[in-house]
C-alpha cells in the first residue's frame, strides 16, 4: 500500500513486549512501533482534547519551529562569512 510515494508498511513495525501482570507473572503482548512520520500524521489528525494528543501536537510544533530557526541561522551564517 502506498500513499504520497511512501510505503505505508515502512512506517509501522510489529513488535512484542513483555508486561508484568498483577500476579507478578509476565506475558508477551503484541504491539506496533510507529515511525516518526506515522506518529506525526496520527497526532496531527487526532482530537487535541485528549491530553496525549495535545502534548504530541505541541511537541511537533516546537520541533518544527526549532528546525525553522536552525535553517534561518544557517542561511544567515552563510551570508555573513
Amino acid at each position: 500500500m502506498y500513499h504520497c510515494n511512501n510505503n505505508v508498511l515502512d512506517h509501522f513495525d510489529d513488535v512484542s513486549n513483555m508486561v508484568e501482570l498483577g500476579s507478578g507473572a509476565q506475558r508477551n503482548v503484541e504491539d506496533i512501533m510507529l515511525s516518526r512520520y506515522a506518529c506525526y500524521l496520527i497526532v496531527q489528525n487526532s482530537d487535541p482534547r485528549k491530553e496525549v494528543i495535545a502534548l504530541g501536537q505541541t511537541y511537533f510544533a516546537v520541533k518544527t519551529r526549532e528546525r525553522e530557526l536552525e535553517e534561518n541561522y544557517e542561511q544567515l551564517a552563510m551570508k555573513c562569512c
